[in-house]
């Protein structure tokens, strides 16, 4: 061995050696010289493993350790569901149903004799043009695939099952052709990328809406081919003065925009019962300049409108907004009690003025950001409120006069058709469709860090979402939903999901008792 070669090898061993040594000695002395942790001032080294296994926990949990039907917000199976649907427009699973049954939950009714495919009332024209993946090679290390054209049958509403908003009380009713449009989502929470490609692929698949969130409409929200119902909220986003007050002249100039089909009021949203949050670093110039707000401050928007605060201050408000505007307006709702839902429905009959829909949203609901008291235990889940709110309009002879959209964790078939069963007439999905556009439930939605590009208005962040490519999975993922819940629709013996009911659905408990759900409401599920 030569002189060079020893030294060089001594060289290599102590660099081994001693480096990593440094920096022990480091962290050591800085952690037990600092004060604010007392793990890291008591064990300065098994400490600091404490805290990195506590920053991957999340990840450790959700790609290694919890079991198919664990995770939240959604589980292992709902989250792939979503993702095979928007990718390969793929329904299937294979060997059987992970789903606990010996625990408590809702179950569909089948027909002993179900409709066959061509006595559905469906609308299948025009076809619509996508683009789905197809896989030529998948092993452990190594995936291969690609995509290729492909003609899907749209699975629209047959034309007398048409859903008309405003039919009765504005000039310019909204006709959809559709049961499932895309939940409120603001450009600011959601950054252009997502939004555009959010646009582009609902425009797509036709039949179906896009709420812009509370706002305002921007110009990514008209990137693609799509109606939409612009959210007005407590902060006016869109339709305010310099001072924040409402602004009738702004409100008839959005009204006067031809995407824009209908208004909704938001008075909640299931996870934060006050009004909403943007961080200031979300707050770009642009974002600013279309909420008409101050750019990089952070938004918190009042807890409740100025210009009304009971039920007959807000359809008083509703019903001029439809006479300037001329489009239907809907009130975005969460249930708290029954005696609450009873006074706003009653004074709708006392005033003769009712919204042309209702949103109602679950206390389960979602959003980009709120806080944990607001998203835990305030407001009923969707489950919970859609029999009281379907019942209390039977009671005062006014649900044939408006129509229910229901929100709140409906990102799979199964639960859509649970929602129409219990009195909706559509339904609303937000992180269903984040999921179709590559989101990982990264859950840093406030922090503007979004790894895949989703929630952020970072540059670099949003450059790793391709608008091209995701347009085509938000396609496809809408339409194999309604394919699905047309399927579910035939299963249960009625021709079109417009006939769900709620003799089409059950509760089993936990000691297998069903209770058929026709003539009660008010479980929580």
């Amino acid at each position: 061995m030569t002189n060079g070669l020893l030294i060089t090898i001594i060289v290599i061993i102590g660099v081994v050696l001693v480096v990593p040594l440094y920096f022990f000695l480091r962290i050591y002395s800085h952690d037990v010289k600092q004060k604010q942790h007392s793990i890291l001032r008591n064990f300065p080294v098994l400490g600091k493993v404490r805290y990195i296994l506590e920053k991957v926990g999340p990840e450790f949990r959700q790609y290694l350790f919890q079991n198919n039907n664990e995770g939240r917000p959604f589980n292992r199976r709902e989250f792939e569901y979503v993702y095979k649907a928007a990718k390969y427009n793929d329904r299937m699973i294979g060997y059987g149903s992970e789903r606990p049954y010996n625990e408590e939950g809702m179950y569909i009714v089948n027909s002993m004799f179900p409709k066959q495919q061509e006595e559905m009332k469906i609308d299948q024209f025009p076809k619509i043009n996508t683009r789905l993946y197809k896989i030529d090679n998948e092993n452990l290390f190594s995936r291969k695939e690609h995509t290729e054209k492909g003609d899907l049958d749209p699975f629209y509403l047959a034309e007398d099952d048409t859903i008309i908003l405003g039919k009765h009380t504005v000039r310019n009713p909204f006709t959809i052709k559709g049961f499932i449009g895309q939940s409120a989502m603001s450009h600011g929470s959601l950054g252009d990328h997502a939004i555009t490609a959010l646009s582009k692929g609902l425009g797509l698949a036709g039949g179906t809406w896009m709420n812009t969130g509370e706002g305002s409409v921007s110009p990514y929200h008209l990137a693609g081919d799509v109606d939409m119902i612009m959210q007005v909220s407590s902060g006016l986003f869109g339709v305010r003065t310099v001072d924040g007050a409402f602004s009738w002249e702004a409100f008839k100039q959005k009204s006067e925009i031809k995407q824009i089909k209908a208004f909704e009021l938001k008075l909640a949203q299931g996870a934060k019962q006050r009004g909403g949050h943007v961080d200031g670093k979300k707050v770009t110039e642009e974002i600013a300049e279309i909420r008409h707000v101050t750019p990089w401050e952070t938004i918190n928007s009042p807890n409740r409108f100025h210009e009304f605060d009971d039920a007959r201050g807000l359809l008083a408000f509703l019903d001029r907004m439809r006479d300037v505007g001329g489009k239907p307006v809907g009130t975005k709702i969460v249930i708290g009690d029954e005696a609450q839902i009873e006074e706003y429905v009653k004074t709708m009959k006392e005033l003769d003025i009712v919204p042309d829909f209702i949103t109602l949203d679950g206390g389960d609901g979602g959003s980009g950001a709120t806080y944990y008291g607001l998203a835990e235990a305030v407001g009923l889940p969707t489950f919970a409120g859609l029999p009281l709110l379907d019942d209390m309009l039977k009671k005062y002879g006014l649900r044939d006069r408006t129509h229910i959209i229901a929100s709140g964790k409906l990102l799979t078939p199964d639960k859509i058709v649970m929602a129409l069963t219990l009195g909706a007439d559509m339904v609303n999905i937000a992180r269903g469709f984040m999921l179709s556009v590559g989101c990982i439930m990264a859950q840093v939605c406030h922090t503007n860090k979004c790894p895949a590009g989703v929630a952020t208005t970072d540059p670099k962040l949003q450059n790793g979402l391709s608008v091209e490519e995701k347009k085509f999975r938000v396609c496809n993922y809408l339409i194999a939903l309604r394919q699905s819940v047309f399927e579910m629709a035939a299963v249960a013996g009625i021709d079109s999901p417009r006939k769900f009911n709620r003799e089409h659905i059950v509760h089993k408990d936990r000691f297998n008792a069903v209770t058929k759900m026709n003539n009660y409401s008010g479980i929580t599920f």
